[in-house]
């Protein structure tokens, strides 16, 4: 219990952080570039941490763990289309450094929206001009837009369910204020034709119960992939599906 409130109060003050505005410069530091082999399509990204500007600024081992699935397995997670079908649609929340979308968009020829709040977006943005030949060369795409979760004009602007044939996230079960935005957002998202893909790592058992206690109310919720746990972890990355319940009342 004295574990969790250490870092639920950690988390409060993070959470100011990741509120800060775009226009704010980047100050100037060592920048790590991480390369993601993709098995599947014989290339490797290059994607941009900036460790010392926040958590949306790092890797995590949920999206290493659904990028993996993604180029090994998709099959299993999203309603992959024939080779004559338009490209599939991929909305991503909480994108962080973009992996997860920009692996999507190379390994899928997906067309991807990467999103997060203001201040991300100008390293996403980085990330994916600096995999752009990567993703033109395999069909894909990739955009990068704000969605504040909970904030209906955002996703009013990025044309709510009907713009996307999937949703992803990872790790985006993390500050306890966020759950209700988060499941909000889903709710204009996700519906019985768009599924939502989440890769997740339980650090809180508190609040993580509290958002599938939530979710299931609203969401058929399948577990469909379960990674070893993590070395010092008793618990691996959980990749779930989630699709709207038919009596669900939509907003």
């Amino acid at each position: 219990m004295a574990a969790e409130t250490d870092e639920e109060e950690k988390s409060f003050h993070l959470l100011a952080f990741l509120h800060q505005d775009e226009t704010q410069e980047l100050p100037s530091e060592q920048r790590e570039q991480h390369h993601h082999h993709l098995n599947s399509i014989a290339a490797a990204l290059s994607i941009r941490q900036l460790r010392s500007q926040g958590l949306s600024f790092q890797l995590w081992p949920a999206a290493n763990s659904l990028v993996a699935l993604l180029d090994s397995d998709p099959q299993t997670l999203l309603p992959l289309k024939s080779t004559h079908s338009p490209p599939l649609r991929i909305l991503e929340l909480g994108s962080g450094t973009g992996l997860v979308g920009i692996a999507a968009a190379a390994i899928l020829g997906a067309r991807v929206t990467l999103t997060d709040l203001p201040h991300v977006l100008p390293n996403l943005r980085f990330n994916a001009e600096s995999n752009a030949d990567i993703i033109t060369s395999r069909g894909g795409s990739v955009e990068v837009h704000q969605l504040r979760w909970g904030e209906r004009p955002d996703a009013e602007a990025l044309g709510g369910a009907a713009a996307f044939d999937a949703i992803l996230a990872s790790d985006v079960v993390y500050y306890e204020d966020l759950v209700d935005p988060l499941l909000e957002t889903l709710r204009w998202f996700v519906n019985a034709d768009v599924v939502f893909v989440m890769a997740h790592l339980r650090r809180w058992k508190k609040r993580d119960a509290a958002f599938f206690r939530k979710a299931r109310k609203v969401f058929e919720v399948l577990l469909v992939h379960t990674d070893a746990p993590l070395p010092g972890s008793r618990l691996g990355v959980a990749i779930y599906r989630f699709k709207a319940k038919k009596t669900a009342a939509k907003s």
